[in-house]
């Protein structure tokens, strides 16, 4: 029988859940060994009022536009049992975030093709479709692209703050498998990730391979101080293993 393409490798999964469940099971069925280990966790709002307030405007019809970015988004969005009025169009950053709210019944009206990220949504959108006001959701790190950008187009847009992203300590026999290089690759699936593994490890070693969903978490994750071995074509988990698997068949 022919060797599984990463059999040998074990693979830190920096998210649990459904997502690192799925990758969980991708990579065991490549051969590697998955050691999910969630660098982040969300928390409520710090102001939730305001957030409330928003989304009473949100289900008022008061917004021409709701741009959804994450799954974590979609949760804050079915957890507060908001209704998206019907004149209310949504949008969803990539094909991860519009399945997500489509599993919680919300409709997609738009969703970027070529570029699943804050970028390739500003520049992709309709120009038929620019006016009135955008109520854009995120979280407290987020990055100011989205917004800035929509700005540009000519929109009217609100940010909320609707999840706060911590970090979660790394158990230490995870820290100490990934200093002593007995942790093979590293999935970077964003730039808080990228960030809270250069703040808990003063370096990976030479021989870990980092791969990172998307050209955006590649940029963050060199910033951050690693050193990036290879970047998905898309950003999503399957393409995510399909980086490492064409690493390491290269390697």
């Amino acid at each position: 029988m022919a060797a599984k393409p990463l059999s040998g490798w074990r693979v830190l999964v920096p998210r649990g859940g459904t997502w690192g469940d799925n990758v969980a099971a991708g990579l065991r069925s490549l051969g590697a060994v998955p050691v999910v280990a969630p660098l982040l966790n969300f928390a409520g709002a710090e102001d939730p009022v305001v957030l409330a307030n928003a989304l009473h405007e949100l289900q008022d019809g008061q917004f021409d536009w709701l741009v959804v970015t994450s799954a974590t988004t979609v949760d804050v969005l079915s957890g507060q049992k908001v209704v998206v009025p019907t004149g209310t169009r949504i949008a969803a950053v990539g094909e991860t975030t519009a399945i997500a709210l489509q599993q919680a019944g919300y409709r997609v009206d738009f969703v970027p093709v070529s570029d699943n990220s804050a970028r390739g949504l500003v520049k992709e959108w309709p120009a038929s479709e620019i006016r009135g006001r955008v109520l854009i959701p995120q979280s407290d790190v987020a990055e100011p692209t989205l917004v800035a950008g929509l700005e540009k187009l000519g929109f009217a847009v609100e940010f909320v703050t609707a999840y706060r992203t911590v970090g979660v300590p790394l158990a230490p026999e995870v820290l100490t498998d990934l200093e002593f290089g007995r942790i093979g690759g590293v999935l970077v699936s964003s730039g808080s990730v990228a960030r809270q593994l250069a703040a808990q490890l003063p370096a990976l070693p030479a021989s870990t391979v980092v791969v990172c969903i998307g050209p955006r978490t590649a940029f963050d994750a060199r910033a951050a101080g690693l050193t990036v071995h290879s970047i998905a074509d898309e950003r999503t988990p399957e393409a995510l293993v399909e980086a490492l698997v064409d690493y390491a068949a290269g390697s």
